[in-house]
């Protein structure tokens, strides 16, 4: 094994747990990890098995290997990127009714207010 190999495997295998760290913490949500983590597998797979891209490209068509994960990653991060904006609308959706809800209670403790003095 190649000294490049075990490198890599040895900070793979620390950012996994890296990012076990964040999710015990409560700093990651485990539907973010989920990502990380089986892009980390991958390279790990990888790095053991030197030929694998090789193998994998010529499956897929692919002349070059490295164009393969040039490709893959790119397609995973557009969506990544989909993802997350859902994710946002959503959020702004809700930021929205939340305000319109506290708007609404803020209104009728006014008027309850009003009532009272009066």
């Amino acid at each position: 094994m190649a000294r490049i190999q075990i490198i890599v495997i040895i900070i793979n295998l620390l950012f996994l747990l890296y990012i076990s760290k964040l999710i015990v913490k409560g700093r990651l949500r485990e539907e973010y990890a989920i990502v990380w983590i089986i892009c980390t597998i991958f390279l790990i797979i990888f790095s053991f098995w030197r030929k694998g891209l090789d193998v994998v490209a010529k499956l897929f068509g692919v002349y070059e290997a490295p164009n393969l994960v040039f490709t893959a990653f790119i397609f995973v991060i557009l969506i990544y990127l989909l993802h997350l904006s859902v994710v946002n609308s959503k959020l702004q959706n809700n930021i929205k009714k939340l305000t319109q809800d506290m708007s609404i209670l803020k209104q009728s403790i006014e008027a309850e207010k009003e009532k009272q003095q009066d």
